[in-house]
C-alpha cells in the first residue's frame, strides 16, 4: 500500500489569458508540497496562444 504523502496535484491556469478575452485556455498541471508551500502558487510559464511567459496562478 502506498503510503499518504504531502505532495498533491495541482492545476495552474493564465491569469492574462482570462483577461484579454481570446478563447481556449492554458493550464499546466504540476505537483507541489502542501507542508513546505500552504498558499496558492504564483509561477511564471509560457502561454502558447499569447506565445509570451504569463503569471499562471493555482486554481481548486
Amino acid at each position: 500500500m502506498a503510503k499518504k504523502g504531502n505532495r498533491v496535484q495541482v492545476i495552474l491556469e493564465c491569469t492574462e489569458h482570462k483577461e484579454s478575452g481570446m478563447p481556449g485556455t492554458s493550464r499546466y498541471v504540476t505537483t507541489k508540497n502542501r507542508k513546505n508551500t500552504p498558499d496558492r502558487m504564483e509561477v511564471k510559464k509560457f502561454n502558447p496562444i499569447l506565445r509570451r511567459s504569463t503569471l499562471h496562478k493555482e486554481i481548486k
